[in-house]
């Protein structure tokens, strides 16, 4: 396995390993590196370890003019932007310009745009073309992306996970937050992409293991020692217990291991006489 670092770029948290050979850059230096893309500048963000595939290579550490060379590149990626966001708007275009990224050696430059349709981008493309001779890719991306390149702040107050720290986008479905007794009401569940939150999924295997063997939310069931049947209206896995509606009225708590969920009607009967022989 070869010997890599692992690299950040300025568009979002996701670390790249890099290979390196002979010299391994200090962690925390800018570093030029060859990617699939072409030539760019990013950050070290690991100590160097073996890793089962490299997604480029590091060439050399970066000197103060090629820091300069990318600061200039971002301005003028910038100024592009707005220019590209005027022009899509005089045309109609039914998208988004998120932002442009020019590689290191001008190159290629990088279109993140976002449209829920296909957008003719012929026009877009002849533009660019006129103010610099880089190839032009576009990238139609998804809200979670443009969440991760803009930079958005979470739900806690801080920068959400997309922007900051997080490493790849798992699937996060609405049974996440029910399994957890979240409120699905899309303000409380949504993050600022509009999408469900990525937290949804951080503590999902522990409620799924803690909800294993409770009774199910809106199902019926008995309380084995007292008799008393009604209707489950809340879990709290976490505590272990169980809101029962009662058929008689009002509503109680349990702990979960004292309910037994109803089944048939037998199962019932037996719940009863049980009770009953306690008594």
């Amino acid at each position: 396995m070869p010997e890599c670092v692992g690299i950040k770029f300025d568009n979002g948290p996701k670390i790249h390993y890099m290979e390196v050979s002979p010299e391994v850059p200090d962690l925390g230096s800018l570093c030029i590196v060859k990617t699939r893309r072409g030539v760019e500048i990013g950050r070290v963000r690991t100590e160097a370890n073996s890793h089962s595939q490299a997604n480029g290579r590091v060439i050399r550490s970066a000197l103060r003019e090629d820091i300069e060379r990318y600061r200039h590149l971002i301005a003028k990626a910038d100024d592009l932007k707005w220019l590209v966001r005027a022009r899509a708007r005089e045309q109609g275009l039914k998208l988004k310009i998120v932002s442009l990224e020019f590689t290191l050696d001008e190159k290629l430059l990088i279109v993140n745009y976002s449209s829920e349709r296909n957008a003719s981008l012929q026009g877009l493309a002849r533009l660019l073309k006129a103010h610099t001779s880089a190839r032009t890719e576009f990238l139609n991306i998804g809200p979670r992306d443009q969440a991760r390149i803009m930079g958005t702040l979470g739900a806690c107050g801080d920068g959400s996970c997309s922007s900051t720290w997080l490493q790849e986008f798992k699937p996060v479905g609405i049974r996440m937050a029910r399994d957890q007794q979240l409120p699905l009401n899309p303000d409380k569940i949504t993050g600022p992409c509009g999408r469900l939150k990525c937290c949804l999924q951080y503590e999902h295997e522990q409620y799924k293991s803690l909800l294993k063997g409770m009774p199910k939310k809106g199902g019926r069931a008995c309380h084995k020692e007292s008799g008393t049947c009604g209707r489950i209206i809340n879990l709290n896995p976490l505590k272990g217990t169980v809101e029962m509606r009662k058929d008689e009225g009002g509503t109680v708590q349990y702990p979960a291991e004292e309910v037994e969920r109803i089944t048939s009607q037998g199962n019932r009967k037996n719940i009863e006489v049980a009770s009953s022989q306690k008594g």
